[in-house]
């Protein structure tokens, strides 16, 4: 029996798991994430939640014939390392994983990708039909995606690319995005900025009746949402970012032409109605060339984890007909 490990590194937590060779998971282990002191107590988190799926599979890590990393970024993929992460505290710069997973499996097959092209290479690798073709967003705190074309998953000379929450949509820049630019895709749809977007659409208004709690330093997305069955202003706001959302699937169609879009995160594992298919309505008026598809991920919030997998499984690819 074949044995490949996938892990998930994010900014809260860590997840690894052990597969066999068709995919199964046959183990899993999830720790949180150190914050410090150094990026070398995250690359020894990473290791350990490795050793201990093993463990728990019955194996020796250096019988895992690869290993595939979904992480958060920046990435420097000629170090295989994570190079200042946005998420995590200033101490700690540098994440050295693919040299350290390496020698642990004693294997050169350890793959590392950005979190959304781990995704995508996940959703890529269960879809029945195995596109060529296709893109995982993920819209969450952040949003961004990986994209898949001609079977060729676009990393970029760097590991970073897929930065599409920082394409602009609004050109006039009337929300800056945590980045610092101005009119980014991010700044108005992703969960953290949701709320933010909401108080500017309130002040737009010259008197604005909501029972949403705009003032309370704790107003969330998740009020937004659960408003908007029964709140005009909620609904306002939820059809405003219905509509910069599916400016960032157009632009991401017309640059990339996927057969299917999946999306993923959990601004639309929880909101799915709300966020899907007010999408799939407005693309037929704004795709000049073949709509996509769009479905929600099929994989829920494992969608990086399998992912990472399916990397291990298909050196670095999602294609089904590569697995060995």
């Amino acid at each position: 029996m074949a044995y490949y490990a996938g892990v998930d590194l994010g900014a809260t937590n860590i997840r690894a798991a052990v597969a066999d060779e068709e995919g199964n998971v046959v183990s899993t282990t999830d720790c949180d994430t150190p914050q410090g002191p150094a990026g070398i107590a995250v690359t020894e988190a990473v290791l350990d939640s490795l050793r201990e799926a093993c463990a728990d599979a019955g194996i020796q890590p250096t019988e895992l014939r690869a290993a595939g990393v979904g992480s958060i970024g920046p990435l420097d993929l000629a170090e295989g390392a994570v190079e200042n992460p946005a998420n995590l505290p200033d101490t700690i710069d540098r994440i050295p994983l693919t040299g350290p997973v390496g020698k642990l499996i004693a294997s050169d097959r350890v793959y590392l990708h950005n979190d959304t092209n781990a995704g995508v290479i996940g959703q890529r690798f269960h879809s029945e039909r195995n596109p060529d073709d296709m893109a995982y967003i993920t819209i969450s705190s952040g949003i961004g995606a990986g994209v898949a074309v001609d079977g060729n998953v676009l990393s970029g000379w760097d590991g970073n690319a897929g930065e599409m929450g920082h394409m602009v949509v609004d050109s006039r820049g009337r929300r800056t995005c945590g980045c610092g630019r101005d009119g980014h895709w991010e700044a108005y749809c992703s969960g953290n900025n949701i709320p933010e977007y909401a108080r500017m659409l309130a002040e737009d208004g010259e008197s604005v009746e909501t029972s949403l709690p705009l003032s309370d330093p704790e107003f969330s997305a998740k009020d937004v949402f659960d408003h908007a069955e029964t709140d005009a202003f909620a609904e306002r706001v939820i059809d405003r970012v219905a509509h910069w959302n599916a400016v960032g699937v157009t632009n991401v169609a017309q640059a990339y032409a996927p057969i299917v879009v999946y999306l993923g995160g959990a601004v639309v594992l929880n909101n799915e109605e709300l966020v899907v298919d007010p999408i799939r309505e407005r693309l037929d008026d704004l795709v000049f060339n073949n709509v996509p598809d769009v479905q929600l991920t099929t994989l829920g919030d494992e969608v990086v984890l399998k992912g990472a997998i399916a990397s291990a499984l298909t050196d670095g690819t999602g294609d089904q007909s590569k697995v060995r």
